[in-house]
């Protein structure tokens, strides 16, 4: 009954008050998924379309660049016609801020990532883009059998949220059950505080990075504490890949499906996992390409990099943003019946990637494969510091012998190289970074 109040008046009552449209845009996103794929599409370049047309009116940078080289937004047929625009990218949106926003913009925040890319973006999101991103979580929320309102435990390392920790966020947490674990620090007794934490709360679900959850699941195995018996009924995972292990980790230790979402705070909810397993993107929100190292467009089932369109960004235009990550898009429809087309694939972001001396560029997995699998490895962070040097931090345990640096050394070599020199050193301890995320892979190869 509570949860009822919550996400039926509450909540709803706290978004009209910030001048949100969250409701009325997430019931119809509700509606609008189980729309046919043709149907998805049609809605999809309607809102394409009048996305370009205003802006092409009202954010100096894209009238401009629309005079600049004859694009016509009155000519758009198809999403296609996106190639006809330059990619959108941190350098561009650095050098152009100001000349981005809407010159009817309403409600701008100023955001930035956290420049894990190596590379930290500044920029503004107003009340139309708040609304329809907050309005595609719920809706994936509800996939699983859980609302705003139901308890929650968010582990989590964002300054934004870490440092908005004021009275009023604090009361309106309490009132939506909503718990903040911080990520930046997952000491012994820390973690022991959050599994105490968890256990007290009985949350329905958990929310954070895989990495923060998996390593929580792990130390409750260690001190053999039951977390499979407090009833949640979910975890959602974002910000960073979810590995096959993670999964199966999470879900053992808590009892629960592991519900993978992707997005960001630049690029918007680009895609979340349903029950049936697909990772099913927002299309009613916006448009995924999928473009190779020449910046053409691939086909489904082909790997490139995820550029995103996100249409409701009018205040501060997001067109054909180059994420930096890469995945691979379906072609299949899912068998829940959803016609949001699927995202088969996310592979990482490009700084999960390791380039070998020849300069061939292979996934990370290539790297952790070798360490996962032996005996006594607890944890570990690969950093690539050159293609000649790459350094592996390895924190074991009870079954890991000495001569298994040997098979480190020698794994790395056949991958990357043979004359890499890949040094091993065995530490108590491995930090997280200072978004509070446990990253496996840290690439500068150039």
């Amino acid at each position: 009954m509570y949860t009822s109040l919550v996400s039926g008046l509450l909540f709803p009552l706290h978004e009209r008050l910030k001048n949100h449209s969250t409701v009325a845009t997430r019931r119809h996103m509700e509606t609008a998924q189980w729309w046919p794929p043709a149907k998805i599409a049609a809605y999809q370049l309607q809102q394409l379309r009048a996305l370009l047309a205003d802006v092409g009116q009202h954010v100096p940078y894209y009238r401009d660049l629309f005079a600049r080289t004859g694009f016509d937004p009155a000519q758009v047929q198809s999403v296609a016609d996106l190639a006809r625009l330059p990619f959108l990218t941190k350098s561009v949106i650095k050098a152009n801020t100001d000349a981005l926003r809407h010159a009817h913009a309403q409600g701008l925040a100023r955001f930035n990532t956290g420049g894990s890319s190596g590379e930290p973006l500044v920029f503004f999101i107003g009340t139309k883009r708040v609304s329809h991103d907050v309005a595609a979580k719920w809706r994936a929320t509800r996939w699983w059998g859980v609302d705003i309102g139901d308890p929650e435990i968010v582990v989590w390392g964002s300054p934004i949220e870490l440092g908005g920790q004021d009275r009023i966020k604090q009361v309106r947490d309490k009132m939506l059950r909503t718990q903040l674990l911080p990520a930046f620090e997952m000491s012994e007794a820390k973690l022991d505080g959050f599994i105490a934490t968890i256990r007290s709360t009985r949350p329905k679900m958990l929310f954070g990075y895989p990495s923060a959850l998996t390593h929580i699941a792990q130390h409750a195995q260690k001190r053999g504490v039951a977390m499979d018996d407090l009833g949640i009924k979910v975890a959602f995972v974002t910000s960073e890949r979810l590995y096959d292990n993670q999964r199966a980790t999470i879900s053992q230790a808590f009892g629960c499906p592991v519900a993978n979402g992707y997005g960001g705070r630049d690029a918007g909810f680009i895609a979340h996992e349903c029950p049936a397993g697909s990772m099913h993107i927002t299309a009613d929100d916006l448009v995924v390409e999928i473009i190779n190292e020449a910046g053409e467009v691939q086909p489904p089932g082909v790997a490139g990099e995820i550029v995103v369109t996100h249409l409701a960004t009018n205040d501060f235009p997001f067109i054909r943003y180059r994420t930096g990550d890469i995945g691979v898009q379906g072609n299949a429809p899912c068998s829940c019946g959803r016609g949001l087309p699927v995202l088969k694939e996310i592979q990482g972001r490009s700084t999960d990637f390791v380039i070998a001396a020849d300069g061939t560029v292979m996934h990370g997995l290539s790297l952790i494969y070798i360490l996962r699998d032996l005996a006594g490895v607890q944890s570990f962070k690969v950093v690539q510091e050159s293609r000649e040097k790459t350094r592996v931090l390895l924190v074991t345990g009870a079954g890991f012998e000495p001569p298994m640096v040997g098979q480190i050394i020698a794994g790395f070599q056949r991958r990357l190289g043979a004359n890499v020199a890949v040094e091993v050193e065995l530490v108590e301890s491995i930090a997280a970074e200072k978004s509070g995320k446990f990253r496996y892979i840290i690439s500068h190869a150039v």
